[in-house]
């Protein structure tokens, strides 16, 4: 980036923190703000003063950038808890502290050790629950348009295409959605990661501050927030994890591959949609509709008790649940696919 960018860039966030606290009514997180704000404009002037040094010129007066007006009116809007992902985009930093219900609720670390020691780990845990919704968001919606579509009619080769089509049609499009998410997701950590190098390399003692303005605000006393930054800087590497987690509430470690989430999901929604297929593919007779109706109920209560691992409720209260849900779906779908066939016959 040029020293004008930069010098916007931080005249920006500077702009936003400001609109951060006018809609923040916690005292704590204003406060946080506040000092980021002055913060911003500190190391603004850093790059003006090079401005004027390297290059002879000043810049002129602040303008935001259009998409920073629509930021500051989605935060008056929606509040900046709501559009954390978006600040982060952004440039502003300290949006860690939205990521539970209170401050100080984070456990806070005590020596670099315990730096992100609390997000390692999730990962796996994580996958797990994707892959159990992906299998039922395939197994509920595939299910439902068969049924919808026996509703209308009670050809055996017209549900079974159906049925096929909407198991490419919804793996291919899961698929499609999760590489665009975790891409941009990705492009997101990589270009303030970007950021956040070339500042540590220029303002190394300002970075430092903004990191432990964060964890004071999260319940660490200022002196042990400041010994504990200066500790963290000592390495960079450690450091721009540590700031990415802190400063943008991102989680370098919950950054997968695009196209193995992208797979992820087509393989998850597949199976999910196969299920209602089956009974079609192996006894394509009268009773097909009825099996399909079967091994997806079967599937929808294995899928509940599975989900009780995440949720620590009853297996079987669980198993019941998912099976009334998916099955109401299904109903409701094969009565308006049979209001519809009535009408168009």
């Amino acid at each position: 980036m040029s020293l004008i960018e930069n010098w916007r860039e931080e005249k920006q966030s500077a702009w936003l923190y400001r609109a951060v606290v006018e809609a923040e009514p916690d005292p704590t997180k204003k406060a946080l703000f506040v000092a980021l704000a002055a913060a911003a404009e500190s190391q603004a002037d850093i790059w003006q003063q090079r401005l004027r040094t390297e290059a002879g010129t000043v810049p002129g007066e602040f303008h935001p950038s259009q998409r920073a007006r629509l930021v500051k009116r989605l935060i008056r809007i929606l509040g900046p808890r709501a559009i954390r992902p978006v600040l982060a985009a952004m440039k502003v930093r300290g949006v860690s502290v939205y990521s539970d219900g209170r401050i100080g609720h984070h456990p806070m670390p005590a020596s670099v050790a315990d730096v992100g020691r609390g997000h390692k780990g999730v990962s796996s845990g994580g996958n797990l629950r994707a892959a159990v919704f992906g299998i039922n968001d395939g197994l509920v919606s595939n299910a439902s348009l068969m049924m919808g579509v026996a509703g209308a009619s009670n050809d055996i080769r017209i549900i079974l295409l159906s049925g096929m089509a909407g198991l490419l049609a919804g793996a291919f499009s899961m698929a499609a959605g999760e590489y665009v998410s975790m891409r941009s997701q990705r492009e997101l950590f990589e270009y303030q990661i970007g950021l956040e190098r070339e500042e540590l390399a220029e303002y190394p003692e300002e970075e430092a501050e903004e990191l432990a303005l964060i964890y004071n605000a999260r319940g660490l006393p200022m002196e042990d927030a400041r010994r504990l930054a200066q500790d963290l800087m000592q390495d960079e590497e450690h450091a721009l994890d540590t700031l990415a987690r802190e400063e943008l509430g991102l989680n370098p470690d919950d950054l997968g591959s695009p196209w193995g989430a992208a797979m992820a999901s087509f393989v998850a929604f597949a199976v999910g949609g196969a299920v209602p297929l089956l009974p079609f593919l192996l006894n394509p007779g009268q009773h097909a509709l009825v099996m399909s109706a079967a091994f997806t109920g079967m599937a929808l209560f294995v899928i509940g008790a599975l989900l009780s691992l995440f949720t620590g409720r009853s297996a079987w209260r669980s198993g019941l649940r998912m099976v009334l849900i998916g099955g109401s779906a299904g109903i409701v779908t094969y009565w308006i696919g049979s209001m519809i066939g009535a009408g168009l016959s």
